[in-house]
């Protein structure tokens, strides 16, 4: 018999990593408590390095097919002047690939499909995750008990697997945003792909996705579990002063389409990503705020880590050891950078400090801008034979 894997959680990293260690020949069961994500009705942007990522499983062209490429767009006031440009094109010839725009569920559902259905096993709750033995995982899901070599904690931010881990550890804490998002009912005359507007403790953006319609986001700056009785006209009043196709796309979209989550953080870093035959991936180990667009991607670059060495060292501790080292640093210096993004960016409120923000991205080259944004993407991902 081959080596086996449980992957707790069926969002995008554990998909992504039961197709890669599936690739490596382990035979994998993936425990997944919900049939359809809590924020199936989001978009989101991949950058080069997730998309080289995807491709490395296998899933790349697909994904490519369903997606819309991000070449035009930037950063603006409230009043429309434009901030900064973003040239997809540029960043295409950098890097390969311009950012791709795909539903959320788009993502998930063809990832899934990668999987045989007998790998998934969807609706028991894993409850408890045991080191019964030096080589043997096991994982309580209700009913059923599924013994492994490894298991791998896919399951969010939220994780149960790493709060008993490490129960010493905060956990994830309020960012001080919170975020407003939908994808719209129909297609929207849009003139760019993808834009950034900042004001004073508040951003509005879009990406444009491949059928017409776009998805969008509002981010402000609230205390935390705020809510609104009508959301989408709550957002109605804030921005309907802001420049155009903000208000159009307020109003393409359904009341019930608007997903409210807070934005939380893995503020603390964890001391390490792996406990005995128990390895940490996505935002279970590295959750960030979504201010550099990289959250999934560090999952998919996980993911294809974790099986790269799984399938290269001589035993599975050993590739556990290498996953932490090489993972943890870059993830959490992501993390790092994400935080400092959105506080010199969305987070700022102070008119004056808004002032010279804005001034300096208008001075700021738009190679020098788009350096920033490829120090992030170059990363180029291992070989799995």
């Amino acid at each position: 018999m081959g080596n086996t894997a449980v992957v707790v959680g069926g969002g995008i990293g554990g998909l992504a990593t039961a197709i890669g260690l599936r690739r490596i020949g382990w035979e994998v069961t993936v425990v997944e408590r919900s049939s359809m994500l809590e924020d199936a009705g989001a978009g989101i942007s991949l950058a080069a390095n997730g998309m080289r990522a995807l491709d490395e499983l296998g899933v790349g062209e697909a994904v490519r097919d369903a997606s819309r490429g991000q070449y035009s767009g930037g950063t603006r006031t409230p009043q429309g002047d434009w901030l900064a440009r973003m040239d997809g094109s540029a960043l295409e010839k950098a890097v390969g690939t311009p950012i791709m725009g795909i539903p959320r569920s788009t993502l998930h559902g063809l990832l899934r499909d990668s999987l045989p259905a007998e790998a998934l096993l969807i609706g028991p709750e894993a409850d408890s995750v045991e080191q019964i033995d030096p080589g043997t995982v096991r994982v309580g899901c209700g009913d059923t008990v599924l013994d492994a070599d490894l298991v791998v904690a896919a399951d969010g931010i939220g994780s149960k697997v790493r709060s008993h881990l490490f129960p010493a550890h905060p956990g994830p804490v309020y960012s001080g945003s919170t975020v407003l998002r939908a994808i719209t009912e129909q297609p929207v005359d849009l003139r760019t792909d993808f834009e950034l507007t900042w004001g004073r403790g508040a951003e509005f953006g879009h990406i444009a996705l491949d059928d017409g319609r776009a998805e969008w986001h509002a981010v402000l700056n609230l205390p935390a579990g705020t809510r609104f009785a009508d959301p989408l006209d709550e957002l109605r009043r804030r921005f309907h002063t802001w420049h155009d196709p903000i208000p159009a796309l307020l109003d393409a979209t359904r009341p019930a389409a608007v997903l409210h989550h807070d934005v939380n953080e893995l503020r603390l870093p964890l001391p390490s990503y792996t406990v005995g035959r128990t390895v940490l991936l996505g935002d279970a180990a590295h959750a960030m705020t979504p201010n550099l667009g990289q959250g999934a991607c560090q999952a998919l670059e996980d993911a294809v880590t974790l099986a790269a060495v799984l399938a290269t060292e001589p035993t599975v501790e050993a590739a556990l050891a290498r996953y932490d080292a090489e993972r943890r640093p870059r993830t959490q210096a992501v993390a790092r950078a994400a935080r400092q993004a959105g506080r010199v960016g969305q987070q700022l409120s102070h008119p004056l400090a808004v002032a010279l923000r804005n001034t300096a991205m208008r001075l700021t080259p738009s190679s020098a801008a788009t350096r920033m944004i490829l120090r992030h993407h170059t990363w180029v991902p291992p070989q799995l034979n």
